[in-house]
């Protein structure tokens, strides 16, 4: 049966909206937990199980986990970088003291999932100054990457840790751990699930960087599923590279028989408009009949000002495609032979 993923957060954190939700298809939900633990996110689990409940569903819920990601530490509030200034790295730009050895001259650095891009003009003892290439508003605790290093952080973070041992009393389904680099990642949470009495919870591992699709071989047989996290993963190369790596994950799943969810911008625009784009339902469209056998959107519900219009474009383009799909063709189109 194929997924259809909201994500939860303020547009959609009451039972009436959850309950609209599922009825217009969902089947799961993602609850990141990047920022918080998952206690602290009981209300909101509580108004997701009390939605499917009514709906008389059994909800699959996912933790979205803090994992080895790099991110920008809690600034006093938002902070504007306009193009061509300078700013000083570990100082205006609190970072993870595992980056400070590699702000060098030259070195950029991607925040906020690429929206804002930052080249290293000269390191210094506390961090580094560096020019900001493409401006914008950072947040505290965005995403940070430095293009082309591998910089040694832990699978897990403590609260990883506590959010596994609590995830079977508050009734996860399934976590998904990111920027998944190895097997020794996936084998570290599995292990981790196993002592908390959650053999049944599935394991998604998000494919986020270049290091995550070169070891997807030996991935594959340690995930439950993979998921094509289009976000991180469009800032490991040219933004025009993303379409070709998706497809050779979703033909590397395929060949495996490895289920794969496809997730990121699905539809974007949906955030502030009540109707998605032509190229975004094309796009879920072509993520089923590649073989996809789960979708999410993720700010689109989280704070979009149309959550349950978001859920039934996702739900029934997917449906739509596996129709499709159902009558023989291939994924040109073309009746299969």
């Amino acid at each position: 049966m194929l997924d259809i993923y909201g994500t939860l957060g303020p547009a959609c954190s009451d039972t009436d909206t959850l309950e609209a939700m599922f009825r217009a298809g969902m089947t799961g939900v993602r609850l990141n937990l990047s920022h918080v633990g998952l206690e602290a996110a009981a209300e909101q689990v509580d108004h997701l199980h009390a939605a499917a409940r009514r709906c008389g569903v059994a909800p699959r819920l996912l933790i979205d986990m803090q994992g080895p990601e790099l991110r920008v530490g809690v600034l006093p509030g938002p902070l504007t970088l306009p193009e061509g200034t300078a700013v000083r790295l570990g100082t205006d730009v609190p970072l993870p003291r595992e980056t400070l050895p590699y702000l060098r001259p030259g070195q950029e650095l991607l925040l906020d999932d690429g929206k804002i891009l930052l080249r290293v003009l000269e390191q210094r003892e506390d961090g580094a100054l560096a020019e900001v290439l493409r401006g914008g508003v950072l947040q505290s605790r965005k995403s940070a990457a430095l293009t082309g290093v591998r910089t040694p952080m832990p699978a897990m973070t403590e609260m990883d840790r506590a959010n596994i041992r609590a995830a079977k009393s508050f009734g996860v389904t399934g976590v998904m751990q990111p920027f998944v680099r190895d097997r020794g990642d996936l084998e570290e949470v599995r292990q981790a699930l196993d002592r908390a009495g959650g053999p049944d919870i599935r394991l998604f591992a998000k494919i986020e960087n270049l290091e995550g699709v070169e070891h997807l071989p030996s991935l594959l047989p340690a995930a439950d599923e993979i998921v094509i996290a289009r976000g991180d993963l469009g800032n490991s190369g040219p933004l025009w590279t993303l379409p070709a790596l998706q497809k050779r994950i979703a033909a590397a799943c395929r060949s495996a028989r490895k289920p794969f969810m496809v997730v990121t911008q699905m539809l974007a625009s949906m955030e502030r408009s009540p109707v998605p784009t032509r190229a975004e339902v094309s796009d879920i469209f072509n993520a089923v009949l590649d073989g996809a056998s789960s979708v999410m959107v993720t700010g689109e519900t989280a704070v979009g000002a149309y959550p349950v219009e978001a859920i039934r474009y996702l739900a029934r383009t997917a449906w739509e495609a596996e129709a499709f799909r159902r009558e023989g063709r291939d994924p040109q189109g073309n009746p299969a032979r």
